[in-house]
């Protein structure tokens, strides 16, 4: 099971919860990254403090280009 968290022009937030993990894709660049365990809970945590701060699409896609760094993968799509 999936669940989409987030879900931007920019970017997409999966969270994969028997897994204990979140995927996040650069929608423009087509890169990801896959958090899971004590990661991906810190994750999770700092997203729903960006959140309670301001909830506008723009505030959220910059504090996930934050993450950048982290976007290795090539996402593919089917």
């Amino acid at each position: 099971m999936m669940n989409v968290i987030y879900n931007s022009e920019n970017y997409y937030v999966v969270e994969y919860p028997a897994e204990h993990a979140i995927e996040l894709v650069d929608k423009r660049s087509a890169r990801g990254t896959f958090l899971q365990g004590d990661v991906a809970e810190r994750f999770a945590q700092s997203m729903q403090d960006a959140v309670a701060e301001e909830a506008s699409a723009e505030h959220i896609d910059e504090f996930l280009g934050g993450f950048d760094t982290l976007l290795n993968q090539p996402a593919v799509y089917h």
